[in-house]
């Protein structure tokens, strides 16, 4: 189930910042500055920052495990040890002679090696074991404006902007489909994308993968906003404009 937001004000945070930029923009043109533009466009769909991201869409060996997200422990030739679990909210989980141990902000690999250690030091030799998350629970997208069910919801594995805005119940019959924005943050600076998802359905533009903690904003239907600035600002399809 999504997690309740109060309507409108993600959307209104992020016009207010297009806005902000654009303002800029201008500012910085009338005064002839030799500042580069404030929206500057790149020739890729980057992925967020490594280290905050759930590595769903990649497997990424460095993603941090993190409350809520399901694990499936198993340790080789040893059936009765594999277990599903859920980590808790305090970033823990209980296994079979092992007990109690912290689980959130340590990488698979991390968690494999320190339930490994517990066996092999009282119970087996050399234990194989393997972790895999089933449900990247602890991250989330933001779906906002013109979509059935705005909301904020969970990412269990991999996710594209076409699945994402499925979780919100689709496009509403005001949206434009082709002024889709998936903010994000990319080395430490907050970015916009723009996506035409009619492009993206007869396979003309390829799905991007959604990140934990990205923005997905769906314009209105000859709406007149910053937003909609924005979106005419970027001439290419998946370019991010920085902002």
């Amino acid at each position: 189930m999504p997690s309740p937001i109060r309507p409108h004000l993600v959307i209104a945070a992020l016009l207010a910042l297009v806005a902000f930029a654009f303002a800029g923009d201008a500012s910085a043109r009338s005064k002839k500055s030799d500042k580069p533009n404030a929206v500057e466009l790149t020739d890729e769909l980057r992925p967020p920052d490594a280290t905050t991201q759930a590595g769903a869409a990649t497997g990424a060996s460095e993603y941090r495990i993190g409350p809520q997200d399901l694990l499936e422990v198993s340790v080789f030739q040893v059936k009765e040890l594999d277990r599903q679990v859920r980590v808790s909210a305090n970033g823990q989980i209980s296994l079979p002679l092992i007990g109690t141990l912290q689980a959130a902000g340590r990488t698979v690999q991390e968690l494999e090696q320190d339930i490994a250690a517990k066996l092999d030091a009282t119970y087996l030799q050399s234990p194989q074991v393997t972790v895999f998350v089933g449900e990247f629970t602890s991250q989330r997208v933001t779906l906002e404006g013109a979509v059935k069910k705005p909301g904020i919801y969970p990412l269990s594995g991999r996710t594209t902007l076409l699945q994402a805005i499925a979780m919100a119940e689709g496009l509403d019959q005001l949206a434009d489909p082709r002024g889709v924005v998936v903010f994000r943050t990319v080395d430490g600076k907050k970015m916009g994308a723009v996506f035409d998802v009619r492009a993206i359905r007869k396979g003309e533009v390829a799905d991007p993968d959604i990140y934990g903690d990205d923005i997905v904003v769906v314009d209105q239907s000859g709406g007149k906003t910053a937003l909609r600035r924005f979106i005419e600002s970027v001439p290419v399809l998946n370019l991010f404009g920085v902002f």
